[in-house]
Protein backbone atom coordinates (compact mmCIF):
# COMPACT_ATOMS: atom_id res chain seq x y z
CA UNK A 1 0.00 0.00 0.00
CA UNK A 2 2.90 2.45 0.42
CA UNK A 3 3.94 2.07 -2.85
CA UNK A 4 0.61 2.65 -4.29
CA UNK A 5 0.67 6.53 -2.30
CA UNK A 6 3.22 7.34 -4.47
CA UNK A 7 1.33 5.88 -7.31
CA UNK A 8 -1.78 8.13 -6.18
CA UNK A 9 0.09 10.88 -5.90
CA UNK A 10 1.42 11.36 -9.42
CA UNK A 11 -1.76 9.82 -11.37
CA UNK A 12 -2.82 13.47 -9.35
CA UNK A 13 -0.34 14.93 -11.17
CA UNK A 14 -0.99 13.84 -14.34
CA UNK A 15 -4.54 14.69 -13.99
CA UNK A 16 -3.40 18.33 -12.67
CA UNK A 17 -1.41 19.14 -15.84
CA UNK A 18 -3.00 17.47 -18.26
CA UNK A 19 -1.07 14.63 -19.64
CA UNK A 20 1.53 11.84 -18.81
CA UNK A 21 4.37 14.34 -20.88
CA UNK A 22 3.70 17.27 -18.36
CA UNK A 23 3.58 15.30 -15.37
CA UNK A 24 7.07 13.57 -16.08
CA UNK A 25 8.59 16.69 -16.54
CA UNK A 26 7.63 18.29 -13.85
CA UNK A 27 8.19 14.73 -11.63
CA UNK A 28 11.61 14.32 -13.68
CA UNK A 29 10.65 11.01 -14.76
CA UNK A 30 10.12 9.55 -18.30
CA UNK A 31 6.94 9.49 -19.43
CA UNK A 32 6.56 5.86 -20.27
CA UNK A 33 7.30 5.30 -17.14
CA UNK A 34 4.53 7.44 -15.55
CA UNK A 35 2.03 5.64 -17.83
CA UNK A 36 3.55 2.17 -16.35
CA UNK A 37 2.83 3.88 -12.76
CA UNK A 38 -0.72 4.72 -13.69
CA UNK A 39 -1.62 1.48 -15.21
CA UNK A 40 -0.43 -0.27 -11.97
CA UNK A 41 -2.84 2.15 -10.26
CA UNK A 42 -5.23 1.30 -12.20
CA UNK A 43 -5.04 -2.36 -11.73
CA UNK A 44 -4.63 -2.30 -8.01
CA UNK A 45 -7.67 0.10 -7.51
CA UNK A 46 -9.67 -2.46 -10.09
CA UNK A 47 -10.91 0.06 -12.24
CA UNK A 48 -9.77 2.33 -15.13
CA UNK A 49 -9.43 6.07 -13.73
CA UNK A 50 -8.02 7.78 -17.34
CA UNK A 51 -9.58 7.42 -20.82
CA UNK A 52 -6.34 7.74 -22.89
CA UNK A 53 -6.31 9.52 -26.69
CA UNK A 54 -3.62 10.10 -28.70
CA UNK A 55 -3.83 13.75 -27.89
CA UNK A 56 -5.48 13.83 -24.35
CA UNK A 57 -6.62 12.37 -21.62
CA UNK A 58 -9.94 12.12 -19.88
CA UNK A 59 -11.05 11.04 -16.27
CA UNK A 60 -13.63 8.36 -16.33
CA UNK A 61 -16.48 8.13 -13.35
CA UNK A 62 -14.51 6.24 -11.49
CA UNK A 63 -11.37 8.65 -11.69
CA UNK A 64 -13.39 11.53 -11.52
CA UNK A 65 -14.05 9.99 -8.13
CA UNK A 66 -10.83 8.92 -7.00
CA UNK A 67 -9.21 12.26 -7.76
CA UNK A 68 -10.78 13.60 -5.20
CA UNK A 69 -9.62 11.57 -2.64
CA UNK A 70 -6.44 11.81 -4.27
CA UNK A 71 -6.10 15.76 -4.33
CA UNK A 72 -7.12 15.93 -0.20
CA UNK A 73 -4.26 13.38 0.24
CA UNK A 74 -1.64 15.16 -1.64
CA UNK A 75 -3.11 18.34 0.26
CA UNK A 76 -2.88 16.74 3.03
CA UNK A 77 0.90 15.62 3.26
CA UNK A 78 1.62 18.79 1.40
CA UNK A 79 -0.18 20.74 4.36
CA UNK A 80 2.05 18.75 6.99
CA UNK A 81 5.06 19.67 4.75
CA UNK A 82 3.71 23.72 5.33
CA UNK A 83 3.97 23.40 9.20
CA UNK A 84 7.45 21.78 8.93
CA UNK A 85 8.37 24.90 6.47
CA UNK A 86 7.09 27.38 8.63
CA UNK A 87 8.83 26.17 11.84
CA UNK A 88 12.43 26.30 9.46
CA UNK A 89 13.99 28.92 8.45
CA UNK A 90 14.95 27.57 5.03
CA UNK A 91 11.84 27.83 2.95
CA UNK A 92 11.66 24.06 0.71
CA UNK A 93 9.08 22.94 -2.26
CA UNK A 94 7.40 23.49 -5.60
CA UNK A 95 5.56 26.45 -6.94
CA UNK A 96 3.31 26.77 -10.55
CA UNK A 97 3.16 30.54 -11.16
CA UNK A 98 0.68 32.19 -13.88
CA UNK A 99 2.16 36.02 -15.27
CA UNK A 100 1.26 38.21 -17.66
CA UNK A 101 3.33 37.28 -21.51
CA UNK A 102 5.19 41.14 -21.13
CA UNK A 103 6.53 40.35 -18.02
CA UNK A 104 8.86 38.30 -19.04
CA UNK A 105 11.82 40.15 -19.53
CA UNK A 106 10.82 42.81 -16.27
CA UNK A 107 11.92 43.82 -12.92
CA UNK A 108 9.65 41.25 -11.59
CA UNK A 109 10.88 38.43 -13.59
CA UNK A 110 13.76 38.63 -12.60
CA UNK A 111 12.86 38.84 -8.57
CA UNK A 112 11.70 35.63 -9.08
CA UNK A 113 14.64 33.67 -10.30
CA UNK A 114 16.89 35.85 -7.15
CA UNK A 115 14.14 33.63 -5.18
CA UNK A 116 15.27 30.40 -6.41
CA UNK A 117 19.22 31.99 -6.43
CA UNK A 118 18.76 32.50 -2.79
CA UNK A 119 16.18 29.68 -1.24
CA UNK A 120 18.56 26.09 -3.52
CA UNK A 121 15.47 23.98 -2.40
CA UNK A 122 12.57 26.21 -3.92
CA UNK A 123 11.64 25.43 -7.82
CA UNK A 124 9.45 27.28 -9.74
CA UNK A 125 7.77 26.93 -12.66
CA UNK A 126 6.48 29.98 -14.34
CA UNK A 127 4.17 30.82 -17.26
CA UNK A 128 4.21 33.64 -18.68
CA UNK A 129 1.25 33.70 -20.98
CA UNK A 130 -2.23 35.77 -22.14
CA UNK A 131 -4.55 33.15 -22.66
CA UNK A 132 -7.16 32.80 -20.03
CA UNK A 133 -5.86 30.30 -17.78
CA UNK A 134 -8.53 28.54 -14.26
CA UNK A 135 -6.08 28.72 -11.18
CA UNK A 136 -7.15 26.30 -9.27
CA UNK A 137 -8.35 24.07 -12.13
CA UNK A 138 -5.19 24.24 -14.60
CA UNK A 139 -2.95 23.29 -11.31
CA UNK A 140 -0.93 27.38 -10.81
CA UNK A 141 -0.66 27.82 -6.93
CA UNK A 142 0.44 31.67 -8.06
CA UNK A 143 -0.98 34.36 -10.43
CA UNK A 144 0.11 37.66 -11.06
CA UNK A 145 -2.07 40.11 -12.25
CA UNK A 146 -1.44 43.74 -13.56
CA UNK A 147 -4.86 45.98 -13.72
CA UNK A 148 -7.34 46.22 -11.30
CA UNK A 149 -8.72 43.17 -8.99
CA UNK A 150 -11.97 41.88 -9.98
CA UNK A 151 -14.14 41.07 -6.62
CA UNK A 152 -12.88 37.27 -5.38
CA UNK A 153 -12.72 35.08 -2.56
CA UNK A 154 -8.88 34.65 -3.05
CA UNK A 155 -6.38 36.32 -1.34
CA UNK A 156 -4.14 38.66 -2.82
CA UNK A 157 -1.21 41.49 -2.13
CA UNK A 158 -0.20 44.41 -4.40
CA UNK A 159 2.98 44.07 -5.23
CA UNK A 160 3.27 47.52 -7.29
CA UNK A 161 2.68 49.16 -10.04
CA UNK A 162 3.54 49.50 -13.68
CA UNK A 163 3.67 53.45 -14.99
CA UNK A 164 1.86 53.72 -18.43
CA UNK A 165 3.37 55.85 -21.59
CA UNK A 166 1.52 57.07 -24.68
CA UNK A 167 3.79 56.47 -27.25
CA UNK A 168 4.19 55.79 -31.35
CA UNK A 169 6.90 55.38 -33.75
CA UNK A 170 9.04 58.19 -34.81
CA UNK A 171 8.22 57.97 -38.37
CA UNK A 172 4.13 57.99 -37.63
CA UNK A 173 4.77 61.17 -35.49
CA UNK A 174 6.91 63.19 -38.09
CA UNK A 175 4.12 63.27 -40.51
CA UNK A 176 1.39 64.34 -38.06
CA UNK A 177 1.30 67.86 -35.72
CA UNK A 178 2.71 66.94 -31.85
CA UNK A 179 -0.54 66.56 -30.41
CA UNK A 180 -1.38 69.63 -27.56
CA UNK A 181 -4.78 67.30 -26.31
CA UNK A 182 -5.86 64.22 -25.96
CA UNK A 183 -9.04 64.92 -28.16
CA UNK A 184 -5.85 65.67 -30.75
CA UNK A 185 -5.21 61.90 -30.91
CA UNK A 186 -8.66 60.76 -32.36
CA UNK A 187 -7.86 61.40 -35.82
CA UNK A 188 -4.67 59.14 -35.27
CA UNK A 189 -4.45 54.88 -35.75
CA UNK A 190 -4.45 53.32 -32.82
CA UNK A 191 -3.36 50.22 -31.80
CA UNK A 192 -5.80 48.43 -29.87
CA UNK A 193 -4.88 45.94 -26.98
CA UNK A 194 -7.90 43.13 -26.88
CA UNK A 195 -7.55 43.37 -23.02
CA UNK A 196 -7.88 46.81 -22.59
CA UNK A 197 -10.93 48.91 -22.77
CA UNK A 198 -11.60 51.21 -26.08
CA UNK A 199 -11.70 54.55 -24.28
CA UNK A 200 -8.18 55.89 -22.41
CA UNK A 201 -8.45 58.08 -19.98
CA UNK A 202 -6.30 61.38 -19.19
CA UNK A 203 -5.31 63.29 -16.28
CA UNK A 204 -3.96 66.70 -16.20
CA UNK A 205 -2.29 68.07 -13.63
CA UNK A 206 -4.76 70.05 -12.34
CA UNK A 207 -6.82 66.98 -11.72
CA UNK A 208 -9.10 67.49 -14.74
CA UNK A 209 -9.57 64.16 -16.54
CA UNK A 210 -10.57 63.51 -20.42
CA UNK A 211 -11.53 60.38 -21.87
CA UNK A 212 -10.74 59.37 -25.98
CA UNK A 213 -11.85 57.19 -28.03
CA UNK A 214 -9.58 57.15 -30.71
CA UNK A 215 -10.08 54.80 -34.65
CA UNK A 216 -8.55 51.56 -35.06
CA UNK A 217 -8.14 49.18 -37.38
CA UNK A 218 -5.30 46.96 -36.01
CA UNK A 219 -6.10 45.12 -32.48
CA UNK A 220 -3.90 42.77 -31.04
CA UNK A 221 -3.78 40.42 -28.06
CA UNK A 222 -0.36 40.92 -26.90
CA UNK A 223 2.17 43.27 -25.83
CA UNK A 224 4.73 42.01 -27.89
CA UNK A 225 2.32 42.46 -30.77
CA UNK A 226 1.52 46.28 -29.46
CA UNK A 227 5.75 47.01 -29.64
CA UNK A 228 6.22 45.14 -33.03
CA UNK A 229 3.69 47.43 -34.74
CA UNK A 230 4.28 50.89 -33.02
CA UNK A 231 7.87 50.29 -34.14
CA UNK A 232 6.64 49.74 -37.89
CA UNK A 233 4.52 52.66 -37.29
CA UNK A 234 0.93 51.59 -37.78
CA UNK A 235 -0.29 54.18 -34.97
CA UNK A 236 0.09 54.95 -31.51
CA UNK A 237 -0.75 53.08 -28.30
CA UNK A 238 -0.22 53.01 -24.11
CA UNK A 239 2.97 50.76 -23.36
CA UNK A 240 4.49 49.75 -20.10
CA UNK A 241 7.20 52.36 -19.27
CA UNK A 242 9.87 50.15 -18.62
CA UNK A 243 9.35 48.76 -22.55
CA UNK A 244 8.85 52.83 -23.79
CA UNK A 245 12.38 53.42 -21.82
CA UNK A 246 14.00 50.95 -24.31
CA UNK A 247 12.60 51.84 -27.09
CA UNK A 248 13.72 55.77 -26.87
CA UNK A 249 17.15 54.16 -26.11
CA UNK A 250 17.08 52.56 -29.27
CA UNK A 251 15.54 55.95 -30.70
CA UNK A 252 12.48 54.08 -32.36
CA UNK A 253 9.35 55.82 -30.59
CA UNK A 254 8.31 59.16 -29.81
CA UNK A 255 6.31 59.91 -26.12
CA UNK A 256 3.41 62.73 -26.60
CA UNK A 257 1.18 64.18 -24.11
CA UNK A 258 4.00 64.49 -21.32
CA UNK A 259 1.85 67.23 -19.26
CA UNK A 260 -1.13 64.50 -19.15
CA UNK A 261 -0.68 61.23 -17.47
CA UNK A 262 -2.20 57.89 -17.63
CA UNK A 263 -3.34 55.88 -14.21
CA UNK A 264 -0.68 53.28 -12.97
CA UNK A 265 -1.33 49.68 -13.64
CA UNK A 266 -1.70 47.22 -10.54
CA UNK A 267 0.71 44.57 -9.99
CA UNK A 268 -0.98 41.98 -7.78
CA UNK A 269 -0.57 38.05 -6.41
CA UNK A 270 -3.50 36.18 -6.09
CA UNK A 271 -3.43 32.64 -4.74
CA UNK A 272 -6.66 30.28 -3.25
CA UNK A 273 -6.96 31.01 0.34
CA UNK A 274 -6.80 27.01 0.72
CA UNK A 275 -3.52 26.80 -1.34
CA UNK A 276 -1.63 23.36 -1.57
CA UNK A 277 1.63 25.51 -0.21
CA UNK A 278 0.32 28.09 1.65
CA UNK A 279 2.89 29.29 3.89
CA UNK A 280 5.79 28.52 0.86
CA UNK A 281 3.61 30.73 -1.48
CA UNK A 282 3.06 33.31 1.25
CA UNK A 283 6.81 33.17 1.77
CA UNK A 284 7.42 33.69 -1.74
CA UNK A 285 4.55 37.14 -2.00
CA UNK A 286 6.39 38.61 0.31
CA UNK A 287 9.69 38.25 -1.12
CA UNK A 288 8.21 39.69 -4.31
CA UNK A 289 6.52 42.69 -2.41
CA UNK A 290 9.37 43.59 -1.03
CA UNK A 291 11.33 43.70 -4.25
CA UNK A 292 8.78 46.72 -5.22
CA UNK A 293 9.22 48.09 -1.81
CA UNK A 294 5.79 47.35 -0.67
CA UNK A 295 4.77 46.47 3.39
CA UNK A 296 1.25 45.65 4.61
CA UNK A 297 0.25 42.07 5.21
CA UNK A 298 -2.11 39.64 2.56
CA UNK A 299 -5.44 40.64 1.98
CA UNK A 300 -8.80 39.13 0.57
CA UNK A 301 -9.57 40.93 -2.84
CA UNK A 302 -12.79 42.14 -1.65
CA UNK A 303 -10.83 43.93 1.07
Amino acid sequence: MIDHLRHIAIFARVVDLGSFRAAAKDIRLAPSRVSEIVTDLEDFVGATLLNRTTRKIALTNEGRKFYAHAVEMVRSAEGGLDELNALSLEPAGFLRILAPAFMSSSSLATAMGDFTRRHTHVDLSVSFTDLPVDLLRDGFDLNVRVGWLDDSSMMSRKLGEIERVLVSGVDYAKARPDPQHPRDLESWDWIRYAQRSNTMEFNAGSGRTVKVSGRSRLQVDSIDALLHYTRLNFGVTVLPKYLVDQGLKAGEFKKHLEDWSLAPLGIYAVWPDQSRRENLTVHFVRFLAEQFGQTGRAENARG
